[in-house]
């Protein structure tokens, strides 16, 4: 397991310190980071906190998963590496589109 947590569910008053001072509680935090929404700098209800170990990571998540903090109850779980955001290829769309193609009958020429 790692160190590294995903908090969810966050209500959009908590903030960096709010997760610190929830965290800090079960060991060492090395950082507490609130997601916020980069347009209007508003919280997008998510977070990351880093334990100082995985054992530290491991008892916050025994304490903390269920809770509530500030009025919401909170998931936390180890956090899964970020997936590349690349387009990925989408597959094949399939048919032949509105233009063209056979349509059986007459030639137009």
């Amino acid at each position: 397991m790692g160190n590294k947590l995903y908090v969810g569910n966050l209500s959009f008053s908590v903030n960096d310190n709010t997760l610190l001072d929830h965290f800090s509680k079960f060991g060492t935090v090395d950082s507490a980071k609130v997601i916020v929404d980069r347009d209007t700098n508003r919280s997008k209800g998510f977070g990351f906190v880093e334990m100082s170990s995985a054992a530290e990571a491991q008892k916050a998540i025994d304490g903390l998963n269920g809770a509530e903090i500030d009025g919401r109850q909170v998931t936390v779980n180890e956090a899964k590496p970020q997936e590349r955001k690349f387009g990925g290829g989408g597959g094949d769309r399939g048919g032949r589109g509105g233009f063209g193609g056979d349509r059986g009958g007459r030639s137009r020429f």
